[in-house]
């Protein structure tokens, strides 16, 4: 018997392909509105998706098939978007089973402002939160904030000393950034709340906890403001092309998605980041390793391939993206998922190349033909987003266990 596999989708604007929007199905009037959201995460729901994250960043929109791309100045292209973590909020009670994972950025960003939200997140989803951490290593994104300087580089700079040290630590920084956010819901205890109005004590003080975090990029005191979160600590996740960034995510994701173009690039990747795992001494956790790939699925009335090359004429260009490009049928998808699985990929987040076409073919045709090869679900098994993924609710780091002294 096959081990069953985990679904995501990556939702973003109209789709993936930057022409996207002009599409007959496209509702780009609603972009900006609760209703295109809520309507296509619960599209995401019927199909059993393990969980769906919504992109954001702190600039424009850029060329999504670049690294680190500048904003576009193209004027046929979205531009604009909503707060990830609020649209996700809104959504929460019309669902009642789909993870939730917003994107945050945490460079320039607070670690206590976003650890509140998302706990605040977990409380409306009952337990479905977590986030997608992102950092910035744009110079003209830094220029919002006004409290550092980013120099300008291109992507190829990357390999130079100084780029490579300012990415780095960058990446070292995101680290305590999701180090104090993971403090701070931690930093109420399970039953900190007493609720007694008879003795009038509504909170055990005693079972609330400064953090006292110091590092060279970040000083916090705590307690966070939000009790302790449903799951304990929502899920965290993140995006990686490189080792830095496999490092993080082996010290602090519980998913990290990877990009292999084939199952031999995957094989890898996976053992990559399993010796960063087992370097940051969490080798007897779960961290899940989910391949990206972008896909343009067939429908009963045109091929994927054909979606692709019509959006690419629209557009002007041919879309390259950092993750693999998937054309083709939902049995020829399903098959190409078992050879990833096979390479140690253990599930998958799919971009949809245009929306809401390729999510219906997701939900309506790849689900169905991974259930018929006993890959996929057929009814949401858990009530929480960590318990989907078979990751155990953690204990409390502060709370002293039963017969321990303080």
């Amino acid at each position: 018997m096959p081990e069953p596999l985990h679904l995501a989708v990556a939702l973003d604007g109209s789709g993936w392909h930057p022409a996207a929007w002009r599409e007959p199905a496209a509702s780009p009037s609603k972009l900006l509105t609760a209703a295109y959201w809520t309507d296509l995460v619960q599209t995401a729901e019927r199909g059993l998706i393990d969980f769906v994250t919504i992109e954001d960043s702190l600039g424009l929109q850029a060329d999504n098939s670049i690294v680190h791309a500048a904003p576009t100045d193209r004027v046929d292209r979205v531009q604009g978007r909503l707060d990830a973590v609020l649209v996700a909020a809104r959504v929460a009670p019309l669902t009642s089973s789909i993870g939730l994972v917003p994107t945050a950025v945490v460079t320039h960003t607070e670690p206590f402002h976003v650890s509140k939200a998302i706990a605040t997140l977990d409380y409306v989803s009952r337990g479905r939160a977590g986030v997608r951490v992102k950092l910035s290593a744009s110079s003209a994104e830094a220029e919002h904030f006004g409290r550092r300087h980013i120099p300008q580089h291109r992507p190829a700079d990357l390999a130079t000393p100084e780029v490579h040290q300012l990415v780095s630590d960058l990446f070292d920084e995101a680290a305590d950034y999701v180090e104090v956010v993971r403090r701070l819901w931690d930093s109420w205890e399970d039953d900190a709340e007493i609720r007694d109005a008879a003795t009038g004590r509504f909170i055990d003080r005693n079972k609330l906890h400064y953090i006292d975090f110091q590092s060279k990029y970040l000083s916090v005191k705590g307690p966070s403001i939000v009790p302790r979160p449903p799951q304990g600590q929502p899920l965290v996740s993140a995006l990686a092309h490189v080792d830095l960034a496999y490092r993080l995510a082996a010290r602090q994701a519980d998913i990290v998605y990877v990009t292999p173009p084939d199952t031999t690039d995957a094989a890898g990747i996976v053992h990559e980041v399993r010796a960063e795992q087992t370097a940051a001494g969490r080798e007897r956790e779960t961290l899940h390793v989910f391949a990206d790939l972008v896909v343009f699925l067939d429908s009963e009335t045109e091929s994927g391939a054909d979606r692709k090359a019509r959006l690419d004429d629209l557009d002007g260009a041919e879309y390259t993206s950092d993750a693999r490009i998937f054309t083709g049928g939902a049995a020829e998808l399903a098959e190409l998922l078992e050879q990833y699985q096979q390479a140690g990929i253990t599930g998958f987040r799919l971009r949809p190349g245009a929306l809401p076409e390729d999510l219906t073919m997701i939900t309506g045709a790849l689900v169905p033909e991974l259930q018929r090869r006993n890959l996929f679900r057929r009814a949401y098994e858990a009530s929480t987003l960590r318990g989907l993924l078979g990751l155990a609710r953690p204990a409390n780091r502060y709370a002293v266990t039963e017969g321990a002294t303080a």
